[in-house]
């Protein structure tokens, strides 16, 4: 079937005047403050992005110029972008808990000529490095609250300016229409940036065809409408965000809420109740905790009830979901479950109503995708990057599993490499990296393929893409046997206990690990059993939390013994760090992957004291608190020996 094009909406500013016409009065966005949501329509939505390209352009932005944005899920925020673009800019959203030297480096970077920023901290982060930023020429600000004394010669409440734009003259009007007009689909739509696990964030250049393709092709594979609605919470800098709460959003016109901060999103969440929803793995790791948390805390009935009813969901859930023949005692089982258990529980995890929800980024633990699938919500994985736009492959209904990435996205086509490694086509495919073409070149070559850097297959029965790891990860152990670590590492983080795992062995004759306790779950272990700690480091180091985690690695090695290919990534010894790993410490992205090199580089001396056979190793680290401050945390760490299973034959890969 020949692709669809985009005919005259191939701008977001186009297409946003396109539903006026279609549903002028429906809303386009929400946003929970003060405890009351607030709602525009998609006619103000668009009034006032008109407003404020009107402004922009007489506050000097000229035709290609970038505007960073700064600052948490807004609607004032969304209808900025489109009128970034309507005035002829670029929006560049930059991750709003970024550290006023990351900021710096992508305003420096894209050589940002304005900013718009959420609130008083993120004007501050831009001013403490405008000495740096010659191009930077105008501040934007949505909040006034603390900014009155600030010298406003620079300065600009947003408020204004889409006041003065609402009066505009006839040839202001006419200028910003010759704009849009002006502007096509082969025209930059937006830049992000990707989270820099192996350096420096690299600017990827995405055209409005990559975006608006992307968002018509992946609408229509789940059958997205009008009616649906959306929680927008995740990083705007972040393309998957940029995709559900920008480019679907305005193709199918749904509703965009965004939650009154990050501390009520739980809450809000459950107000607004989403029909379509995407949460990265942590996220449905974090929810999973507090429910295990929660049922300890519950009477044996209610806990007796929860694991029976649960084994009968774990055990029929997915057939049922995925429209599967199940016996009637199994039905009757089920729909008794679904209102002792289930029912209650997915109304508290806001999931109510979710039609179609989606996990990516990192790979989800195989037992907590199935556990969400059970209690009857349409959780789905994808594959994707920054430079596809999203989307490279997806999971149909019907043909969800946790060992897949699903088949590949309306019209793309992969490939696999000799070595493994998972290329792609598709019009998302991104335009360069800014200011980057020796990157740009090694990783899109002529014909249009781009390589993930991910190694993995394609089924040959099903069609659908198996990713293994990273395929910088994917290494082999001193006898030839396959490492890849994520695999383990998801298969540990599976227990509430455990917060993160970074496992280490390629090129050494065994697997080791370290891990960080999740906080919330052990705490509260800890309270009920009137366990006194001053620390997280007392806490993670404590003996009863240590064989907690003992018992846990060697369960993962009994489950990663099954594997034939895998059996040789057993963990044989692991400590506690004394610290959770942080973005701010440079050991994790913004959007909170590993930074290996960085992890193997700071803490060389704890992973040669898993190897080289002590009992205990001493740390000291230094580290970020969030005003920006250096401090240490210092402390003796136990190294753990966990018992393996052995394996009669290993896996060896082929040379």
């Amino acid at each position: 079937m020949a692709a669809r094009t985009l005919g005259d909406l191939d701008t977001f500013p186009k297409l946003m005047a396109h539903n006026v016409d279609r549903f002028g009065d429906a809303p386009a966005y929400r946003v929970k403050e003060y405890g009351i949501w607030q709602s525009w329509s998609w006619r103000e939505a668009h009034a006032e992005m008109r407003a404020l390209a009107v402004s922009l352009q007489e506050l000097g932005l000229q035709p290609g110029d970038h505007v960073a944005l700064i600052g948490s899920n807004r609607p004032e925020l969304y209808i900025a972008m489109t009128a970034i673009s309507a005035a002829g800019g670029v929006p560049v959203p930059i991750y709003q808990d970024g550290v006023a030297e990351e900021i710096s480096y992508v305003l420096d970077h894209c050589s940002a000529r304005f900013a718009i920023c959420d609130d008083q901290e993120q004007v501050d982060k831009v001013l403490e490095v405008k000495e740096q930023l010659p191009d930077l020429r105008e501040l934007i600000y949505r909040d006034p609250r603390g900014l009155r004394r600030y010298d406003h010669t620079h300065l600009h409440a947003l408020d204004a300016l889409i006041e003065s734009g609402r009066e505009a003259t006839a040839d202001q009007n006419k200028r910003l229409d010759d704009a849009i007009a002006s502007r096509s689909a082969d025209d930059t739509c937006v830049m992000l940036y990707t989270s820099g696990t192996t350096g420096r964030p690299k600017g990827v250049v995405l055209s409005n065809r990559n975006i608006l393709v992307t968002s018509m092709n992946s609408a229509e594979f789940d059958h997205l409408r009008q009616s649906d609605v959306i929680l927008a919470y995740l990083p705007m800098a972040w393309v998957g965000d940029f995709i559900f709460s920008m480019g679907q959003a305005q193709w199918t016109g749904f509703c965009v809420c965004c939650p009154e901060s990050e501390h009520t999103m739980q809450t809000d969440l459950r107000e607004v109740g989403p029909t379509y929803f995407f949460g990265p793995p942590r996220f449905f790791e974090g929810l999973l905790t507090n429910v295990m948390i929660r049922m300890e805390d519950a009477t044996k009935l209610k806990q007796r009830l929860f694991h029976h009813f649960m084994d009968v969901a774990k055990r029929v859930g997915p057939q049922m979901l995925d429209g599967k023949p199940v016996g009637f005692g199994d039905r009757v089982q089920y729909a008794l479950g679904e209102a002792m258990v289930y029912g209650p529980l997915k109304n508290t995890l806001g999931m109510s109503k979710v039609r179609v929800g989606y996990t990516a980024g990192e790979a989800i633990g195989p037992e907590i995708f199935e556990f969400y699938r059970s209690l009857g919500i349409n959780l789905k994985q994808l594959y994707g990057q920054t430079e596809a736009s999203v989307f490279i492959a997806q999971q149909p209904d019907g043909e969800v599993r946790a060992d897949t990435v699903g088949v590949a996205s309306p019209d793309v086509e992969l490939r696999i490499a000799e070595n493994g490694e998972v290329f792609y086509r598709s019009p998302g495919s991104f335009v360069e990296y800014f200011k980057n073409p020796d990157s740009t070149a090694s990783t899109k070559d002529a014909e249009g393929w781009v390589a993930t850097g991910d190694a993995g297959f394609v089924e040959e029965e099903t069609g659908h893409l198996r990713i293994i790891d990273r395929a910088k990860d994917v290494g082999q152990m001193a006898d030839g046997s396959l490492f890849a670590p994520k695999y383990v590492e998801n298969k540990l983080k599976f227990f509430p206990n455990i917060l993160e795992a970074v496992v280490f062995g390629n090129g050494r004759s065994e697997c080791t690990a370290f891990l960080n306790i999740d906080l919330g779950s052990v705490g509260n272990w800890a309270e009920r059993n009137n366990i006194a700690y001053a620390s997280y480091q007392e806490l993670a180091q404590h003996p009863q939390v240590l064989s907690t985690l003992k018992a846990h690695v060697e369960e993962v090695n009994a489950s990663v013994a099954e594997d034939e290919m895998l059996a040789g990534c057993q963990i044989h010894r692991f400590l506690v760090l004394h610290k959770q790993l942080d973005a701010d410490d440079g050991e994790l992205t913004r959007t909170q992957k590993v930074r290996r090199r960085i992890i193997e580089e700071r803490y060389g001396d704890l992973i040669a004291a898993l190897y080289d056979g002590s009992d205990e190793v001493f740390a000291d680290t230094e580290v970020t608190y969030e005003d920006g401050r250096k401090g240490r945390v210092k402390g003796t760490l136990k190294v753990i020996d966990a018992a393996t299973v052995p394996v009669a034959t290993k896996w060896v890969a082929a040379e």
